[in-house]
């Protein structure tokens, strides 16, 4: 009679486990090559990159287990991901990597402070939806311009990669993103050269970080922006429409930004809870019992972290040749989040124009006063809409 419950148990244990694992290798596989191009593109050098991506595994692991564990909830943790794609949009900007890792701890910083600051929360979630989705689909653009480049710098391998994503999109929607990029990552390693060695070894290297004014206001607010309301905000929402109406926002916020800090130190952006991964960590799939769902984010996190023990090979891997391949499947992985910014910023017809002029500006990639687009597009768009939304006022009192 004793091994029935135990293998009831096991059985209960291996549905969230496996859940876990899917959303981190899903996860990993559509967006750690975004991560090191991003970093790269703030002046990291391969090592420093490297170090970043592992960096961010381990806080991701270590928020998950630790919060999870203690509020009983399914709390998993990511990168940002339009984070990262502001990183891109910002090469050649910051001038030192050093300049990159202050933004990246004004943007931790500005995240603890919301999580104990609950009036920041509510200004922070009454950041008009026009605005915050325009925002969002501009920093991804260029991204998902990746597959077209692709095909035209390298028509038979880009055009493989391409098919097999649509394929597998259509019968096998989880698998589209990680076997197209197994076949980047395969046409990448056929064309190294045959002297070309990789590192193994898994390193953490810590940067000075540096106060730059411009690169403050320019990368450091808009990444925190970008992450509240591209990835945080829309965590906590799927968390209340699957049943969790008691996650405690406040703790997780403040943990967050301090995962966010520690990681900045050793060349990591942004940590924040994750939206896209929370659907399959906190979903009935997971477990038919909401209290066993902490397993699998607990599961997710270690998944990220035995991931981001491959961070040495892979950036040196793709710090060494030409990744338009990779970066097409990163683009096709985005493909979601740009079409999900663009429908909630144009949503209101009321509020196109404001939409609009926000896309514009964010995808310009103009700099004015040596601050990037992404914060002039933001604050365009902001300036837009209050003044759109005051003049009906205006005109019914006069």
């Amino acid at each position: 009679m004793p091994p029935a419950p135990q293998h009831r148990r096991d059985r209960g244990l291996a549905r969230p486990v496996a859940a876990g694992a899917i959303a981190a290798v899903t996860g990993f596989a559509s967006s750690f090559v975004l991560v090191l191009a991003g970093l790269t593109a703030v002046g990291a050098t391969p090592a420093q990159a490297a170090s970043g991506l592992f960096a961010l595994c381990l806080a991701q692991f270590a928020l998950a287990a630790l919060l999870s564990w203690r509020t009983g909830t399914p709390l998993s943790f990511v990168w940002s991901t339009p984070g990262a794609a502001l990183l891109v949009a910002a090469q050649g900007r910051t001038g030192s990597f050093g300049a990159a890792i202050g933004a990246f701890l004004l943007c931790a910083l500005l995240v603890v402070v919301t999580g104990a600051w609950p009036a920041l929360a509510r200004l922070v979630r009454r950041v008009p939806t026009p605005v915050a989705g325009a925002l969002l689909a501009g920093v991804l653009l260029p991204l998902c311009l990746a597959p077209v480049a692709a095909v035209r710098a390298q028509p038979v391998a880009g055009l493989v990669v391409l098919l097999l994503w649509l394929v597998l999109r259509r019968v096998r929607p989880v698998l589209a993103v990680p076997v197209a990029m197994v076949a980047a990552l395969g046409f990448t390693v056929a064309g190294l050269p045959g002297s070309t060695s990789l590192d193994w070894v898994p390193r953490l290297v810590p940067v000075l970080p540096e106060l730059d004014p411009y690169v403050l206001v320019s990368l450091g607010v808009p990444l925190y922006v970008v992450t509240m309301a591209g990835q945080n905000i829309p965590g906590f929402t799927i968390l209340h429409t699957l049943g969790y109406r008691d996650v405690p926002t406040g703790r997780v916020l403040v943990g967050a930004g301090i995962g966010s800090a520690a990681a900045a130190v050793l060349g990591g952006h942004a940590v924040n809870l994750s939206a896209l991964a929370a659907g399959i960590i906190a979903g009935p799939d997971a477990s038919p019992d909401p209290r066993r769902r902490w397993v699998a984010a607990v599961a997710g996190g270690a998944g990220y972290l035995v991931l981001g023990l491959l961070a040495a090979p892979i950036a040196g891997l793709v710090g060494t040749t030409d990744p338009v391949l990779v970066e097409a499947v990163a683009g096709l992985a985005l493909l979601d989040s740009f079409v999900g910014g663009l429908v909630s910023a144009l949503a209101d017809a009321a509020h196109r124009p404001t939409a609009g002029l926000t896309f514009a500006v964010v995808a310009s990639g103009v700099t004015f006063a040596g601050v990037g687009s992404a914060f002039w597009g933001l604050v365009a768009g902001l300036l837009v809409f209050g003044w759109l939304r005051a003049r009906p006022v205006a005109a019914g009192r006069g």
